[in-house]
């Protein structure tokens, strides 16, 4: 059974990217969380929420949220991303842990956006973009000697996260990572928009690894605005402006059947809502509520 229904802070704009235009405090963020009848958080970038654990847990508890996960990502493509990702995933994992114990989630991902053909190509991956076998043995390696570092220190399990504009975001990039690294070490993060963005149906990936996953986004996925951003040519910044992250009641994937296909598995972890958007863009709190709506009307 699905342990409750959380929002993030990149539904507010708050993006692990570096933008010009600041997001809001976290302060409102929580508040518009729990307004819309959310019962979890995730950590956001690290600092975004407050950092010393007794104000960040009184935070949360004044507002009657749990904090479910956090995101660090680690620069995969640099062979000594070891000790910086290490120090990044236990900084926020100490945190988490002092706060919420060892039911939240460390999501590990590539740290997306800085790379350009990954990010100019966000939603058509081809041939010569990606890893060497090399690069991926050394990402693998990486991977899950930073959960395993984690868990011994904390007791947080680890996810990793396919994301658009980094490596490991295809399907295929997918199977690769899951076949390299330790299913005691690294579970996997299913987020919704992402893994179809990337080319695939997440139906298929939670058939296919099922066991494996630890931690969902349900994210929605406007396939239409993909296709327009293939025909003129859009980077993965400009399909966000555009809406390729749309309100979960209009977007172009099965939740029902997903929500069904994560119950055939006992999924019994957080779904986190995420609707990423640019900083100062649209209206996020309405959006939160139709989301949170929506997802009622499947049970949740």
């Amino acid at each position: 059974m699905i342990a409750g229904v959380a929002n993030a802070p990149c539904s507010w704009g708050l993006l692990e990217f570096d933008l010009e235009q600041k997001p809001v405090g976290y302060a409102r963020v929580l508040d518009e969380m729990a307004e819309a009848g959310y019962a979890g958080t995730e950590l956001g970038d690290y600092g975004f929420l407050p950092v010393e654990p007794g104000a960040l847990r009184e935070a949360l508890d004044k507002r009657g949220l749990a904090l479910v996960a956090g995101f660090v990502p680690v620069p995969l493509a640099d062979p000594d991303a070891e000790l910086s990702g290490t120090a990044n995933a236990l900084r926020s994992a100490r945190l988490m842990a002092e706060v919420a114990g060892e039911s939240a989630v460390l999501v590990l991902s590539d740290d997306n956006g800085k790379h350009p053909d990954r990010t100019a190509n966000a939603g058509q991956i081809g041939p010569g973009q990606g890893f060497s076998p090399q690069q991926w043995q050394v990402a693998a390696h990486t991977l899950d000697r930073i959960a395993l570092v984690v868990y011994e220190e904390t007791g947080l399990r680890t996810a990793f996260h396919p994301h658009c504009a980094g490596y490991v975001k295809t399907p295929e990039e997918a199977g690769i990572l899951m076949e390299l690294t330790h299913p005691r070490f690294l579970g996997f993060c299913l987020d919704t928009a992402h893994y179809a963005y990337g080319g695939s149906d997440p139906l298929q990936l939670i058939r296919r690894y099922g066991e494996r996953i630890r931690h969902v986004h349900l994210k929605g996925y406007d396939v239409d605005v993909v296709t327009r951003g293939r025909v003129e040519g859009w980077g993965y910044f400009e399909a966000i402006r555009q809406g390729v992250f749309c309100e979960l009641a209009e977007n172009s994937l099965d939740f029902a059947g997903i929500l069904e296909a994560l119950d055939a598995v006992s999924y019994s972890g957080w779904v986190v809502v995420e609707q990423d958007v640019m900083p100062g863009t649209g209206n996020p709190l309405e959006s939160a509520r139709k989301n949170r709506e929506y997802l009622r009307t499947l049970g949740l």
